[in-house]
């Protein structure tokens, strides 16, 4: 872990705790696989922003959470989505546009919302979940509510103005939310290094007199400590964190994009890197689960994908009468 300002992460996974955060990573890049596949078959036609690459992340920080804690994330939300815990039959059945799915197909996979997982918003404007997530930790604030809320979003995103505003304002009013940057290196198509003039983003946390750290978000046991540090500071009471999680982006910023802005050196450097082999190596090799289990929690993962397409393909699609729906509390004549 590097420290950048004022906070520590000590709280050492343990056994359990692992094969949790492998778990959740594993679905995430086995049910990206499957959507790219399925997108290829013709089968369902939807966009899809894939987070191949940054699956610890997500699956670290939720497990550092509680179910009734919120998050809040961005389009390329899909390993946020499965860590927190939407329903893989909802979330398929949403990509695919039907009636079954968690916004009864009219939002996509740009617009996933399952409240009973905490996953509150999902954007599709770059940036704009950040001060949303100060609405709802002052919302927890106000009531009393032991919650934390977690706000997602990519390094490019940290650059706008709403980023400062909302971390400024969280300080002042110690506001018990976590600002969590995806730091891949790529905003869209343009180099971190290109677009923005500090070294790490989570320096950025000095200006509002708030803890920064800066974590290899492809290491499991570092992204959880600083996690549950960050957790465990909000719910004292003691206000925000801002975390800069390391990591990479294996496929191109939408499904489609080859992209060749990437240096082939680096591509090829991060992909030898994968960050979820090793973690499936340590989990056997340091004693914390057996081959057997592994296996068995992958196959179970796969049953489950394949459980969840055939209820989104075999599901209906919306009736006309929907437009119509959830749009107002009560519909007024023209």
């Amino acid at each position: 872990m590097n420290e950048v300002t004022g906070i520590s992460g000590h709280n050492q996974p343990d056994s359990e705790t692992l094969v949790e955060i492998f778990s959740k990573a594993m679905l995430i890049k086995l049910c990206d696989d499957r959507i790219r596949a399925v997108l290829r078959s013709g089968k369902i036609v939807s966009p899809h922003y894939s987070p191949r690459g940054q699956e610890v992340v997500s699956a670290a920080m939720a497990t550092a959470l509680r179910q009734g804690d919120y998050l809040v994330t961005i389009y390329r939300g899909l390993h946020d989505h499965l860590a927190k815990g939407v329903p893989l039959r909802q979330l398929w059945a949403e990509y695919a546009g039907r009636v079954t799915g968690s916004c009864k197909g009219k939002g996509g996979p740009m617009h996933i919302t399952h409240p009973e997982a905490g996953v509150v918003v999902t954007t599709g404007i770059v940036g704009s979940g950040i001060p949303i997530a100060n609405g709802l930790a002052l919302a927890s604030q106000v009531r009393g509510e032991d919650r934390v809320t977690v706000t997602n979003f990519g390094d490019g995103a940290s650059n706008i103005g709403a980023f400062h505003e909302a971390l400024n304002m969280a300080s002042v009013w110690k506001l018990p939310v976590i600002f969590l940057c995806h730091n891949n290196r790529y905003a869209e198509h343009t180099r971190y290094e290109d677009c923005t003039a500090v070294d790490s983003v989570a320096t950025r946390g000095i200006a509002y007199t708030m803890p920064g750290v800066s974590v290899d978000g492809n290491d499991p046991v570092e992204m959880y400590r600083a996690a549950t540090a960050a957790v465990d500071r909000a719910r004292r009471g003691d206000g925000p964190t801002l975390i800069e999680a390391r990591t990479f982006r294996f496929e191109g910023h939408n499904y489609g994009d080859p992209g060749h802005y990437i240096p082939k050196d680096v591509y090829a450097a991060a992909l030898a890197d994968d960050p979820l082999p090793k973690f499936r190596a340590k989990l056997v090799s340091e004693g914390h689960a057996d081959e057997a289990r592994v296996a068995g929690i992958e196959a179970k993962i796969l049953a489950d994908i394949d459980d969840a397409v055939a209820f989104a393909l075999a599901s209906d699609w919306p009736e006309k009468a929907e437009l119509r729906r959830d749009v107002f509390v009560q519909e007024l004549a023209a």
